[in-house]
């Protein structure tokens, strides 16, 4: 397939024109999801003009096979584990994961918003942005997360997924997804430049649009 994005900041300038028409005007709040997310959440908000900050989640990792993922931990400690990773290991090894995540979490948080608490949720049309989904398991407890605050609205956006993803993610009640290659199978292949996001730069921008959303 060709590239469908030169990298994340075009794919959320893009993802946020899409997005424009159907909820400029609902005031949305962006959520991106560290790391890679967040650049992409930050170029949809600038085209929605929306207030941006980021929801803290991780992959609960296979032992020995790091980037597959039994389910995934988001902050207020909200876990979800696939059916097929309750099949494949013990309660006890789950647990152990969860626990390791838990703490890297709070690390995420302390150092992203400096401990500061997400913004309140209640009543609000919350758009959560990733750069693409491969299986989804990472934003379930987002998701859920969100509809324990009272999110009015919770709608989920990527430039790029497959055509199928975890079940769980109709949780939400929308899904937006720019481009669904046929013969998709990593996130990555849709951009041309896909490297890692740093986390100083992560910081550089969430600074950048508190300043921007400041002057409004």
């Amino acid at each position: 397939m060709s590239r469908a994005f030169k990298n994340r900041q075009q794919a959320g300038e893009e993802l946020g024109l899409f997005l424009k028409p159907k909820y400029m005007h609902q005031n949305p709040l962006v959520l991106g999801i560290p790391r890679g997310g967040v650049e992409v959440a930050y170029y949809v908000s600038k085209q929605l003009d929306a207030e941006l900050s980021l929801a803290v989640a991780k992959k609960l990792p296979f032992p020995g096979q790091e980037e597959y993922g039994i389910g995934a931990i988001a902050e207020d400690h909200i876990v979800y584990v696939s059916p097929h990773g309750e099949n494949a290991l013990a309660p006890g090894v789950i647990e152990n994961i969860i626990e390791k995540q838990a703490i890297e979490i709070n690390r995420r948080v302390q150092k992203y918003r400096h401990g500061k608490a997400l913004p309140d949720l209640k009543g609000r049309t919350v758009i959560l942005v990733d750069d693409g989904i491969a299986t989804g398991v990472t934003l379930v407890p987002v998701v859920r997360l969100c509809r324990k605050r009272e999110a009015a609205l919770i709608v989920i956006a990527v430039p790029v997924s497959g055509l199928q993803f975890d079940a769980h993610l109709q949780e939400a009640d929308k899904i937006e997804v720019l481009v669904q290659p046929r013969d998709f199978y990593a996130v990555g292949q849709a951009y041309e430049t896909f490297g890692d996001f740093p986390d100083e730069a992560l910081m550089d921008l969430l600074k950048k649009a508190e300043q921007e959303h400041q002057h409004h």
